[in-house]
């Protein structure tokens, strides 16, 4: 069943992911950038209100936390690459902010590796501050034989930095779990140059076409060799179809012929699926605030994107993980495509946001929520485990905007 957790999402996979029980698996986790998000919230009216209320913060710190974690991975539950390699971050890059990120990303990316199907793939999304360093990550915890490729996502047209060329680009990285993972290639449309230089000829019905080879090498088989129209393919070639094959092409209207009259396909631009997709994917742009699919939430992707992915490694059935969901565009994404999907999340406002979202475009979907009171008594657990949480998630509930609280004993 679908199903949205809240919590933390190691917590969470440990306790309810079965192994070998996730088709998919697309992350952004918070980046290693040094910056606060502030989640702005609009009124009834739609106005914004002066108040903010942090979403999350996605600066790691050195802690107690990380040296429970990598104590952990020395376990032999765990790969022993995996210690070697964090005991030599540490060494090199020190106990910094990058180090604390890797190791909380390592102790987390095993359990993926752990949840994900045989035939799973795995989708990373981050900047390129960390996707050298999670790559080396991924490449002990997946295995380099898997993989796929580095996805160079370009996410605006241009940016201003200074002393620097303009940063426009996320780093996608795509891992399969093995050599049996499920793909479905995806077409992105021809851009007007390439149709222009290849599809420049146009027939009685303005359908324009390219035309291509109609001979191959000879294989010795006699299939492919006769007179055409007076025409015979070069020393070493053959027509690629037989005789019946080539009257019925005739018949179709699809042979052009050059000026010498000799014969070529026309391949028609309509019945072309269009140009596989390539590892840069330029044609899908970051939200901006006048988008009506924008919710305002600030590291919100557009769903474009995740349709992508979700339909190169996934069937139609599939269960879709996204374990630092956000504002839920990878749930949104599987919904609208019949697959299944599992989202978590660690704040009370992107769960919120999520079962919004869901109750305004699939407002018959069915799920689960773990996590998020439904009942007095959990409504006292989560007062006892987070007053804070409780706070916001109090307040949210009752259509109010959360204050940002600066700390204190709250009761």
């Amino acid at each position: 069943m679908n199903t949205l957790y809240y919590g933390d999402n190691l917590k969470i996979l440990r306790d309810y992911i079965p192994d070998k029980s996730v088709d998919l698996i697309y992350l952004d986790p918070p980046f290693n950038s040094k910056r606060a998000y502030n989640q702005i919230f609009r009124d009834k009216e739609g106005k914004y209100q002066p108040s903010q209320i942090e979403a999350f913060n996605d600066t790691w710190k050195w802690g107690d936390e990380t040296e429970i974690a990598l104590d952990e991975l020395k376990r032999p539950t765990y790969p022993a690459e995996i210690f070697r390699m964090l005991r030599a971050f540490r060494e090199f890059l020190g106990e910094t902010e990058m180090t604390a990120y890797l190791v909380m990303m390592a102790i987390r990316l095993f359990e993926l590796h752990r949840v994900l199907k045989d035939t799973g793939s795995i989708y990373l999304h981050c900047d390129p501050t960390a996707s050298h360093y999670l790559k080396i990550l991924m490449d002990q915890v997946f295995g380099v034989a898997n993989y796929k490729n580095e996805i160079i996502w370009k996410r605006t047209t241009a940016h201003s930095d200074p002393k620097r060329f303009g940063r426009i680009h996320d780093v996608i990285l795509f891992y399969a779990k093995s050599s049996n993972a499920k793909w479905e290639t995806v077409y992105t449309p021809y851009d007007d140059d390439y149709i222009e230089t290849y599809y420049r000829y146009k027939d009685e019905k303005g359908r324009s076409f390219l035309s291509r080879d109609l001979t191959a090498p000879d294989h010795g088989t006699n299939t492919g060799h006769f007179i055409w129209k007076g025409k015979t393919p070069a020393k070493g070639r053959m027509w690629a179809y037989t005789e019946k094959n080539m009257r019925q092409l005739e018949k179709e209207g699809r042979i052009f012929y050059t000026k010498n009259g000799f014969p070529r396909l026309k391949q028609f631009l309509e019945d072309m699926p269009g140009m596989p997709a390539q590892s840069i994917w330029t044609s899908i742009l970051n939200l901006r605030s006048w988008h009506k699919e924008a919710l305002g939430y600030p590291t919100q992707k557009p769903q474009a994107l995740l349709e992508r992915i979700i339909q190169a490694s996934s069937n139609e059935g599939d269960i879709v993980l996204d374990p630092f969901c956000g504002c839920g565009t990878t749930i949104a994404a599987a919904e609208k495509l019949g697959r299944g999907w599992i989202g978590i999340d660690i704040t009370v406002l992107a769960i919120n946001l999520i079962e919004k979202r869901l109750r305004d475009h699939y407002p018959d979907v069915k799920y689960e929520l773990i996590g998020i009171p439904r009942d007095v008594q959990s409504a006292k657990r989560l007062a006892r485990d987070d007053k804070f949480d409780f706070e916001k998630w109090f307040v949210t509930t009752l259509d109010g905007q959360p204050h940002k609280s600066s700390g204190g004993g709250d009761k």
